[in-house]
């Protein structure tokens, strides 16, 4: 009888199969991060477009308002403060435009509380889009709809901030329909 070789596995085929493993668990850890980013960016999309839906509701309701007080509102988080609660119409009735300035208050508060670094602005536009990117700025047309744009701060996956010339574009624009100029 022969003796028997002990069979097993050589170094360089060890090494090779933990490189092959070290790069799976790499992998997966890069989809969980991503996975993460996408959901987080999701929910900011998500609450945006609940507030501008919720703030064109508000602004239908009090269409007498919409260019006196809604148009022309531009508030950012980053240079802002959010304002204390709101209470002008709780205790005794108010007129419209009180009414509406107290919808922008809590709006802004609403907008602190869901965004990074969130920013509102309401205004006349034809033209939301440039370079096929949501736009701040506004051109106030004749007969432009009244549009709701809504943005945040965001960091692209390479970590670079996702910005514009005006700082960050807009996540959600609404134009609101019915909103007579």
């Amino acid at each position: 009888m022969q003796p028997r070789l002990a069979q097993g596995f050589t170094l360089p085929e060890v090494l090779v199969a933990l490189v092959v493993l070290a790069l799976g668990v790499l992998g997966a850890g890069a989809m969980q991060l991503t996975a993460q980013r996408v959901r987080l960016e999701s929910q900011w999309l998500s609450s945006a477009s609940r507030l501008a839906a919720d703030a064109a509701a508000r602004v239908r309701a009090n269409a007498a308002q919409a260019d006196a007080v809604y148009a022309g509102f531009d508030f950012d988080a980053r240079f802002e403060s959010a304002p204390g609660p709101s209470f002008a119409c709780a205790d005794a009735p108010c007129d419209s435009a009180q009414l509406a300035h107290a919808d922008l208050a809590e709006l802004k508060q609403q907008v602190m509380q869901t965004l990074p670094s969130g920013r509102v602005r309401i205004c006349r536009d034809r033209h939301m889009w440039q370079g096929g990117r949501l736009r701040w700025t506004c051109d106030g047309g004749a007969k432009a709809p009244l549009v709701i744009k809504i943005g945040w701060r965001a960091r692209r996956p390479d970590g670079q901030s996702d910005t514009d010339a005006d700082g960050y574009a807009p996540g959600v624009a609404l134009a609101l329909a019915g909103v007579a100029p």
